[in-house]
């Protein structure tokens, strides 16, 4: 082409450029708070033809630190908010080419902490939802919902939850793990199916808007209300955070705000291949560790680059946000050894610079205790840091649970994973359980009976940590995996043939585990001992039989299909009852106590008197 004519082409390019009417798609985040101590905001703000743009806010607020992506589609800003700032409107205006484009920016009022923000303890009860699967509050006519599919949308929402508090209330529970409301995809092109049906993201983990609710839950204003109604019972509330990757049909994917915002690109990235281990080797090499924190999971979902700074501040405002703007209590967090731990460092600190007494439980997948403790905060590991992160959950007794209980193996399983207590900066904030919405069912183990189901849960309620219940367990309801493990609950759809929720609509066997469960939180919140951060002293110990005492509470275990002989010779003495019943009471002496257990039985002996 003649040197003339590209300089022309060039100058017509530049022009349409320059006449192009600026468009604002989205402004992220929307709206926040004042007063805050996160100032200035890192504002992403996605639209068309924002090349050259400039942006001016209503003052007090100032606009600063501009960067626009090559194509004109992003614009980040800084934008700082002073103490002055009051609640109001604060519109954001982008200039570009002489033309502007004007899109909201809202300044609410902080929360008032009272009831808000308030964390959790050893002192509570963790009720894990799976919304679509728990219960309808609302018709759906989405050609998505369809409760014979099981990777359809149910049809749980949050106003299902919140006709159903009453039922969670009566059942003992001190707060609710939701798993993740971001608005996520919904497949309806035939290309994209999976085993030959729909895409539907019902679980919460593809998002495609950070900002967005999933309206098959309902709306923003619909969860404000469940988080006001759920405190109002003296119920917390703890939004499941995704942080490490995206769904793979955000928009993102096409056109990302950086270079770097993902690690790699939908036709170019590592695949995940989940050996973490490295991570905890002070020797493993850079490159070993890559797949982990830089490899898509499940080679699928794009992994996010929190390396990128605008990704990171990104991330940490947008968990900033879903707290300051609904007042939840707490944020059990995706996946997180598969982002940086310096990540997760500075993440925490934003977290209780904005609100001190919100904490986070993360999620390792991994048996091992050295590996699960590695990643609790609470003291800085070999690479210098100290991720913050106040809880994890406890996987390494979930396996051992489930092997004597569901797998008839030793129950000397249980003191030996807990011996390695040591490992952990606080043992007494670990979340325990039975089961969650990535395992099969407990029920659905080779060796499992009401008779296990009951010990275990005695086992989970008694011993330390923070005890968490998956929807449905405390029935016994049945499931293998994924999805089978995230069956409907009975009762939370009009017409269903059984109403759970209810005793007059639960099986002989559903009742007995039910009743247990309630009786043994009553237990727990009537005793500090169990409900505090005593740890687990070994007093007993053999193959099938196990005596353990927390605080001032002894409990007596015997695993065995017959009766077993259980004598302890460093019991603390008094007078003692049996929450459970079945020993009524009993005195020890000189730390003597003897006692033979029926088979499949446990026994809570609690301190009558000053404790």
């Amino acid at each position: 082409m003649h040197k003339a004519s590209v300089r022309l082409a060039a100058f017509i390019t530049i022009s349409a450029a320059l006449l192009a009417q600026p468009k604002i798609a989205k402004v992220e985040p929307p709206d926040w708070w004042t007063p805050t101590k996160t100032t200035p905001l890192r504002l992403l703000i996605r639209g068309e033809h924002l090349e050259r743009a400039t942006l001016t806010v209503a003052a007090p607020l100032k606009a600063s630190n501009l960067k626009i992506n090559a194509r004109g589609t992003y614009l980040l800003a800084d934008l700082s908010i002073p103490e002055t700032a009051r609640p109001g409107e604060y519109p954001l205006t982008v200039t570009a080419g002489g033309e502007r484009a004007q899109a909201p920016f809202t300044l609410h009022k902080t929360l008032a902490p009272q009831g808000r923000f308030q964390g959790f303890s050893p002192r509570d009860v963790i009720y894990l939802i799976m919304p679509d699967r728990f219960a309808s509050g609302t018709a759906h006519n989405d050609p998505l919902t369809d409760r014979a599919q099981p990777r359809y949308y149910h049809g749980g929402d949050f106003l299902g939850i919140e006709r159903h508090l009453d039922y969670l209330q009566s059942l003992g529970v001190t707060a609710l793990w939701i798993n993740p409301w971001y608005d996520n995809y919904n497949g309806l092109n035939e290309r994209e199916k999976y085993d030959g049906k729909p895409i539907t993201d019902y679980h919460g983990y593809g998002a495609v808007d950070f900002y967005g609710v999933e309206e098959h839950f309902g709306t923003m204003a619909g969860l404000q209300q469940l988080v006001e109604q759920a405190h109002a019972r003296g119920l917390k509330i703890i939004q499941d955070q995704v942080a490490n990757h995206t769904g793979p049909y955000h928009p993102w994917t096409k056109d990302a705000p950086t270079p770097t915002w993902y690690n790699g690109t939908p036709a170019s990235h590592l695949a995940n291949d989940f050996i973490t281990w490295p991570l905890m080797d002070p020797y493993a090499s850079a490159e070993v560790k890559r797949k982990v924190l830089e490899g898509w999971f499940i080679d699928i979902l794009p992994d996010m680059n929190q390396n990128d700074a605008d990704a990171r501040r990104y991330l940490i405002q947008n968990s900033l946000w879903w707290v300051g703007r609904t007042g939840l209590d707490a944020i059990r967090q995706d996946t997180l050894p598969y982002a940086p731990r310096d990540y997760w460092r500075d993440w925490t600190a934003a977290l209780k610079r904005e609100f001190p007494r919100v904490n986070v439980v993360g999620e390792v997948f991994d048996g091992d205790p050295a590996f699960t403790s590695f990643f609790q905060g609470g003291a800085k590991r070999f690479d210098g840091v100290d991720s913050g992160v106040q809880s994890v959950f406890d996987f390494p007794l979930y396996f051992a649970l489930r092997k004597t209980f569901g797998n008839g193996e030793a129950l000397r399983n249980l003191p030996q994973t807990l011996a390695h207590d040591r490992l952990y900066t606080h043992p007494e904030l670990l979340v325990t359980f039975l089961g969650l919405h990535d395992v099969a069912r407990f029920v659905n183990e080779p060796k499992a009976s009401v008779e296990e189901l009951k010990l275990a849960f005695t086992t989970l309620f008694t011993s330390r940590g923070v005890p968490m219940i998956y929807y449905g367990d405390e029935i016994g309801l049945a499931g293998g995996g994924d999805p089978d493990n995230r069956r409907d609950f009975p009762g939370g759809w009009a017409g269903d043939s059984q109403n759970a929720f209810l005793e007059s609509g639960r099986t002989p066997a559903e009742q007995e585990v039910f009743a247990h469960v309630q009786h043994l939180i009553a237990l727990r919140k009537s005793d500090a001992s169990l409900a505090g951060d005593r740890p687990t002293v070994n007093l007993y110990s053999a193959e099938q039989q196990w005596a353990f005492l927390r605080g001032s509470t002894v409990v007596l275990i015997n695993n065995d299909a017959k009766p077993a002989a259980i004598e302890l010779k460093n019991a603390p003495n008094g007078e003692y009852a049996d929450g459970l019943g079945g020993l009524g009471s009993v005195t020890i002496r000189d730390g003597m106590y003897a006692v033979t257990l029926p088979a499949r039985s446990a026994s809570v002996l609690m301190k009558k008197g000053p404790k």
